[in-house]
């Protein structure tokens, strides 16, 4: 004998699996015992004409994407890699699914929509918006959990009723969300549309009629009771209750069960039925058939309860909600985060830091050192250079995902910004010699150089970092010099590390940034302005780890 155990508080939760055998006192086989099916919130059903002409705006309305674009891929440009963004990426898509990785591959190549996004996502970070949208997508995994369910069964009348539990879960996340909506302050155009589209969604007739159908065929499931009883040798089924309130706990009483002991309906198992459960349904469908009647319509029914609109702003909405709890938990191991400003060309940040190395380092217990910048009226490429392992790349790939970030319409790792629009990132980063090609360092350097160039992309943001590092010395100061004429000529602003000091030097726009040491020649890790210096990488390293003759002495 099978004996079923649920907790019928949670409409999405399916219960597990007891098992008591004949013989074992709990249900003796040569006396009667009755036991009681309780079919309790299975809600879902599809809508009739839920798929009608939705208005132009519905039909096109995208919290992320102003002028209502979707994004296919999630290929990444070599700028992810460079700039560490992957890392990023790969920490939100951990926990939110890799379902959400194409949305943050996908760079606005519009101003407004960036200030759009920026709005939706300062509606997000509100503190009562924030939860009831975190609330929302619980309710939607639930959603997802029951669907799943609903495949890994074969009853065609369980597989209803797992359809209509799903659908009223469903119902249930889009009133709660339209509720907690109503009385937010919302300021961003995005979230203020999306709270009237689910509004008019929710008190249309088509809606109106899947919650009824749904909620009156899930009320008669929970009224619905049988008693299997026992007599010797024979099972006798009856649709019917248990006279008297209470009388089913006593009856668990008088055979010795524990305070556990609750039975779910077979509709709701999440495994296949057994004998005795497809015994109950045949002798309910004689019983019930007008409930059955209901369910086999509902079987039928090929339309889809769920508006795209919906769909899609399910679907999106993670993008912020990711990168929100993200920046919560930063903000929580005291990292600063602040929305950009966009105000005209002028671009600069105070305490700004590499995100992708922030994450590292709170798990390593780590600090990372944070530095400003300014860029003042007629600069236009910063040309940094110091010692090794002084973070001038940790610098760089900052700036780059200020950038980033800004386009994204997400806050930045910084205490305060103003980034002017970019219409896109370009970046080369000095990679190890490649065996598979042949070709030497230099020339493949070279070969990812020239799309870079060719492409002559006016206004972007560059990101150049250890270019010609095995060329000679004049070489690579001619040739880095006429790459930042290209880029400088095109309009476009950026950052290029380097060792070769003399590179800012006669190029109008390029002004000349240094990793700082300390007095015993230790890198501080800070950036500043001013004018190349020689260094003694040699002393750097020694004075660095300690290695001089007299602490080498002092420790031997």
């Amino acid at each position: 004998m099978i004996y079923r155990k649920r907790d019928d508080t949670l409409p999405g939760k399916g219960g597990g699996r007891l098992f008591f055998m004949p013989g074992t006192g709990l249900f003796p086989m040569d006396s009667g015992g009755v036991l009681w099916y309780h079919f309790s919130n299975p809600l879902y059903g599809y809508g009739d004409g839920m798929s009608e002409e939705m208005t132009k705006n519905e039909a096109e309305f995208s919290i992320l994407n102003l002028f209502g674009q979707d994004y296919e891929s999630d290929e990444a440009e070599a700028f992810y890699t460079d700039l560490n963004l992957l890392a990023v990426i790969d920490r939100l898509t951990g926990k939110w699914g890799r379902g959400i990785r194409r949305y943050f591959m996908y760079l606005p190549d519009d101003p407004r929509e960036e200030e759009y996004r920026r709005a939706v996502y300062g509606d997000v970070r509100k503190e009562p918006v924030y939860r009831a949208l975190m609330r929302y997508s619980e309710r939607l995994a639930e959603v997802a959990e029951l669907r799943g369910e609903r495949e890994t069964v074969s009853n065609p009348v369980q597989k209803t009723v797992w359809k209509i539990r799903e659908t009223s879960v469903y119902c249930d996340a889009h009133e709660e969300l339209a509720k907690e909506l109503a009385g937010a302050e919302l300021a961003s155009e995005g979230m203020t549309e999306y709270r009237r589209i689910l509004g008019e969604i929710l008190e249309s007739k088509e809606y109106l009629k899947l919650r009824k159908r749904t909620n009156e065929i899930l009320e008669e499931i929970r009224r619905t009771r049988f008693v299997i009883t026992y007599e010797r040798d024979r099972i006798r089924v009856e649709a019917r209750e248990i006279a008297g309130d209470g009388e089913y706990d006593k009856w668990l009483s008088s055979i010795g069960a524990d305070a556990n002991a609750k039975l779910v309906n077979p509709f709701i198992a999440d495994s296949a039925i057994t004998e005795l459960e497809y015994a109950c349904l045949e002798v309910l469908k004689r019983k019930r058939p007008e409930l059955f009647r209901r369910l086999n319509e509902a079987a039928k029914r090929d339309e889809e309860y769920e508006r795209p609109v919906l769909a899609r702003f399910a679907r999106e909405i993670p993008f912020y909600l990711s990168y929100a709890g993200l920046q919560r938990e930063m903000e929580e191991a005291g990292y600063a985060f602040a929305t950009p400003t966009t105000d005209g060309a002028r671009m600069e940040a105070t305490g700004l830091y590499d995100l992708a190395l922030a994450l590292t380092a709170v798990s390593d217990g780590r600090e990372v050192v944070s530095n400003d910048f300014r860029c003042e009226d007629g600069d236009r490429f910063f040309v940094l250079t110091g010692p090794n392992q002084g973070g001038k790349t940790t610098f760089a790939r900052s700036l780059g995902q200020l950038v980033y970030f800004t386009k994204m319409g997400l806050d930045v790792p910084a205490q305060s910004a103003n980034v002017p629009f970019f219409p896109c990132i370009q970046t080369h980063f000095s990679v190890e010699e490649s065996v598979e090609t042949g070709r030497g360092k230099l020339l493949d350097e070279l070969v990812r150089l020239a799309p870079m160039m060719e492409t002559n992309r006016k206004g972007s943001f560059v990101v150049i970092n250890e270019l010609f590092t095995t060329a000679a010395n004049y070489d690579a100061q001619i040739m880095g010099k006429r790459v930042l004429e290209h880029f400088i000529g095109l309009g476009c602003k950026g950052i290029y590390v380097t060792h070769i000091k003399e590179l800012s030097e006669g190029c109008e726009g390029a002004v000349s940034l240094r990793a700082m040491l300390d007095e015993r020649g230790v890198p501080t890790f800070e950036i500043r302005r001013g004018a190349a210096e020689d260094t003694p990488s040699a002393v750097n390293q020694v004075n660095k780890y300690r290695l001089s003759y007299s602490q080498l002495k002092e420790r031997l």
